[in-house]
């Protein structure tokens, strides 16, 4: 049991995702009754006899597979702008971090404070630890404190890179000479792994991204130290 949880994605960690998998679980629902209404249907038109020949129009019925359609789609669409409105919004950060993607590894930078800047790089798997994921494991962690607005800066120093962590709801693209942003609040402490999503070279799978999320106070010390 435990190896086969060990297959799946890691628990949200932020708001935007738990609103992403409302969102997930509300389309999906909608789906599953359209599914099972054009499937009955299917079934009962070719199983039944019966034919009109003298029948040219049935304005009742071309009203409701108007409107039904219709309506189906707003469902969808006014939550889907809401979490578009969501993801794109950047409130008043508290904390600003930039990374930067290289061929292939990840560079940090924290702007609030001087002289706070690392290289991350994936660790070997000759010095991987008991406790610790081969392939996702790095040197240096990003550590961030949870419950604090964090704005995310990305750029590339050489080719396309992306900066994703699934279990945030977030991925930011970087160019090189381009600064994109996002912004994400971590809910609880933990560690949380995510990759390079973009075809950056031969090794790009090898470029993992740790954040450690942690209490204010933690982080504090991480940064006096």
């Amino acid at each position: 049991m435990a190896t086969w949880s060990n297959l799946n994605l890691q628990d949200s960690n932020s708001p935007l995702m738990e609103q992403m998998m409302f969102f997930h679980d509300h389309t999906l629902m909608i789906l599953t009754g359209i599914t099972i209404l054009v499937s009955y249907s299917l079934a009962s038109a070719m199983k039944n006899k019966l034919t009109n020949r003298t029948l040219l129009e049935g304005q009742t019925i071309e009203l409701i597979w108007t409107i039904m359609p219709a309506a189906t789609l707003i469902l969808i669409a006014l939550p889907s702008l809401r979490l578009l409105y969501l993801m794109d919004e950047v409130n008043n950060p508290m904390i600003t971090v930039k990374a930067i993607g290289h061929q292939w590894y990840w560079s940090y930078e924290y702007s609030d404070f001087k002289n706070m800047e690392f290289d991350s790089y994936m660790k070997p798997s000759n010095e991987i630890m008991e406790n610790e994921f081969r392939l996702l494991e790095v040197d240096n962690r990003t550590v961030l404190p949870m419950n604090t607005q964090v704005r995310m800066l990305v750029t590339a120093a050489d080719v396309l890179h992306s900066w994703a962590i699934p279990s945030l709801g977030i991925k930011i693209d970087g160019a090189p000479g381009r600064l994109n942003q996002g912004s994400f609040t971590l809910n609880r402490p933990g560690l949380l792994f995510g990759q390079c999503s973009e075809i950056c070279g031969a090794n790009h799978s090898f470029m993992p991204i740790t954040v450690e999320s942690t209490s204010i106070n933690q982080f504090i010390k991480w940064m006096e130290s």
